[in-house]
């Protein structure tokens, strides 16, 4: 008999198809039935190897043993005609079709039984399997000096680790802003990676004596709790700097995240080798953080104490470009957010940026300050976005380049930009409030109010207290035409809660969009002499609006004599370079109010030119919408109708929708015009 009528006649083809159908058979029971007794997944890959290596041996099998009447036997042993093969191979199809039928249905069960819903466990675990496994949050490092006053060291040590290992683009890094708002050594970490969502934890220790520092660090992979890497490092206080690299490089390797050669650079860069210098450099950055997470207590003094000891760091080493370029981004955020708006305080800190870049060309904290220079300093976003750029490719989980990034998009009219960079940083600084709330500021200039509600609301479970957000949020409220639920926002701040009047200055547009001037009086009745409006980024004079609220109750005289009171005011903002476009955009009202219809055209004009929405649409779209609203007061109605129109089509849902022109009495004067109606009744975006 040929070779193949053999293996027929031995039914080993039979046994193949009848071994590969059970098995299928068995490994889908083991799929399905060992997860429900918590059997380990190397047991199921246990049962497949096993049935792989047994397939052979069932082929030989049953191509060397026959099966009689008296039993298996050798087929050598076997005699003529005592072989019963053909009736074995009727039982071997009999059972390979039991087998496949049985298999059949199991997966006709899988493919239309019904999906059971995710139960919180499995979302959590969704979580965890969602967490990249290179990623990483350093948490605030313990003090075990005897000196307190040492704490300044401890955090920047910990800081100086952290902005190295942010510079690996293969980690995700958290930011310091999340992080610090934990203890050092938590019991609870596994709960704390999930909130930062990071697979690692790196917590440490520093101890400071006489000239001598010993830095302990661990690093903790936070799910099963287990240390992956620890060290302890003695160190003279000359020889320190080399300690942060060291960590950083180490961290990578346990972690298994490949370095770019620029990156082995950057890391092991020592920004000084004075000690001296290095020390006033971390004093430095413990006021400068003090300010930035807003725990300073009066911040032109802090400011004023971080900048004393950058400049004191760099006479001790002038070769110190970080400490240059941090000097820069502080002077910076200083004269921006009007801590020291003085000219000589962006021109020091555009000074600062050059001389770090001098010092290092490639030093992306020189690039970083020099693109807020740019931006906060001149409005220049075209040249502050190159900066950006060159910052972002060193720095890649910063998540203040990602924000500098979008708030110049913002400006530029870039919004749905905005919202994915913000989106990113978050990731990167899931525990700051500042970036769900410009994310909701971001929503309320393309008019999604509901959306940028929701994200004030995720801003306020970060911080709760925080009156910006509150004031942004009823803001938006207001514009959606929720009047009454923008009140009850207010209402809750407590009343001693206003430093800079913004609560006051929203309390008063929401009781004057609810025509009740009365009300809008008592807002600003103990309020300080300027309140600062948060959506324009500057400061009103209270008479100004103590004018246009006895304007609109008919009280004319007094009404005068609060607009003069508020030209007097202005009158030395016209001076001001940084003031000047916001001057005349407020005196365009004092000139209306008082019945200069030509002066305050004049004023309201010249506030547009000198910022077009073209240049910035949102501080651009708040004069525009100003302007006019001045027209529509002094009877230019076509021109105020075309700048409506204007600002309808355009992202300025903070000054103009469809529901505040239903309501603002700033509006009143155009109710009578078919036009104006019309486009009160479009539907809101």
């Amino acid at each position: 008999m040929s070779f193949f009528a053999e293996l027929k006649r031995r039914n080993v083809y039979k046994v193949a198809i009848a071994y590969a159908v059970g098995s299928w058979l068995l490994i889908q029971i083991a799929t399905q039935v060992f997860p429900f007794f918590e059997v380990p997944n190397w047991a199921v890959r246990l049962v497949v190897l096993l049935l792989i290596l047994g397939f052979p041996a069932a082929l030989i099998f049953s191509w060397a043993f026959e099966i009689t009447p008296e039993g298996i036997k050798r087929e050598s042993e076997a005699g003529p005609g005592t072989s019963i093969s053909r009736k074995r191979g009727r039982k071997i199809v009999g059972l390979t079709v039991g087998l496949a039928a049985i298999a059949a249905a199991m997966l006709m069960f899988q493919l239309l039984r019904p999906k059971a819903a995710p139960t919180s466990t499995s979302k959590a675990e969704s979580t965890v399997a969602n967490i990249p496994a290179k990623s990483i949050a350093v948490l605030p490092f313990e003090n075990l000096s005897h000196d307190p006053d040492n704490a300044y060291f401890v955090d920047g040590i910990q800081d100086e680790i952290l902005t190295r290992l942010s510079k690996i683009s293969a980690l995700k890094v958290i930011s310091r802003t999340s992080t610090m708002r934990y203890a050092s050594h938590p019991p609870n970490l596994r709960e704390i990676a999930q909130q930062l969502g990071v697979a690692n934890i790196l917590e440490g220790s520093v101890q400071r004596a006489e000239g001598a520092v010993r830095v302990n660090v661990q690093l903790i992979e936070a799910e099963t709790d287990s240390h992956l890497w620890a060290e302890t490092y003695d160190r003279d206080i000359k020889n320190i700097f080399s300690v942060e690299s060291e960590v950083a490089q180490n961290v990578a390797d346990a972690l298994r995240a490949r370095l770019l050669p620029a990156e082995t650079a950057r890391i092991a860069n020592v920004p000084t080798k004075n000690p001296e210098a290095y020390d006033l450099f971390l004093k430095a950055e413990y006021f400068t953080n003090q300010i930035f997470s807003s725990i300073a207590k009066n911040p032109a003094e802090t400011g004023r104490q971080a900048a004393d000891l950058y400049e004191k760091a760099s006479a001790k080493d002038p070769t110190f470009a970080l400490a240059y370029a941090r000097l820069a981004y502080l002077k910076a955020r200083m004269y921006w957010y009007g801590t020291d708006p003085s000219p000589q305080a962006i021109d020091a800190a555009e000074s600062a940026a050059v001389h770090a870049l001098a010092l290092q060309p490639e030093l992306p904290e020189a690039h970083l300050a020099k693109g807020f220079v740019h931006y906060w300093g001149h409005r220049d976003y075209d040249a502050a976005l190159a900066e950006f750029a060159k910052a972002h490719e060193a720095l890649p989980n910063n998540p203040n380049v990602l924000f500098g990034i979008a708030a110049v998009h913002r400006r530029q009219s870039k919004m749905s930009e905005a919202i994915r960079e913000a989106e990113q940083a978050a990731i990167l600084d899931p525990r700051d409030n500042k970036l769900p709330r410009l994310i909701g500021e971001t929503l309320v200039y393309l008019r999604r109010y509901a959306e940028a509600d929701a994200a004030f609301n995720r801003a306020l479970v970060l911080s709760p207290d925080d009156l910006e957000t509150q004031v942004y949020q009823a803001t938006a409220l207001q514009m959606r035409g929720e009047l009454e639920a923008a009140g009850r926002v207010l209402a809750a701040i407590p009343a001693d809660s206003d430093p800079e009047g913004s609560v006051s200055f929203m309390r008063y547009q929401i009781a004057l969009s609810m025509h009740q001037p009365d009300a809008a009086l008592g807002s600003i009745a103990h309020a300080p002499a300027w309140l600062n409006n948060l959506w324009a980024s500057n400061r009103q004079p209270v008479t100004l609006l103590r004018g246009q609220a006895l304007a609109l109750k008919g009280e004319t005289g007094p009404a005068r004599e609060a607009f003069h009171l508020a030209q007097q005011a202005l009158e030395p903002l016209l001076s001001e370079p940084r003031e000047h476009a916001d001057a005349e955009s407020l005196f365009a009202f004092v000139y209306a109010g008082l019945g200069q219809k030509d002066k305050a055209l004049e004023a309201g004009r010249r506030a547009t030119e000198l910022l077009p929405t073209s240049r910035d649409v949102m501080v651009g779209g708040f004069y525009l919408a100003q302007l006019a609203a001045v027209e529509a007061q002094v009877g230019e109605t076509q021109s105020a109708l075309d700048h409506i129109e204007q600002l309808l089509a355009m992202p300025a849902g903070h000054v103009v929708s469809t529901a505040s022109l239903r309501f603002d009495p700033a509006w009143d004067p155009l109710r009578s015009d078919p036009r104006f109606r019309k486009l009160c009744e479009e539907k809101p975006k």
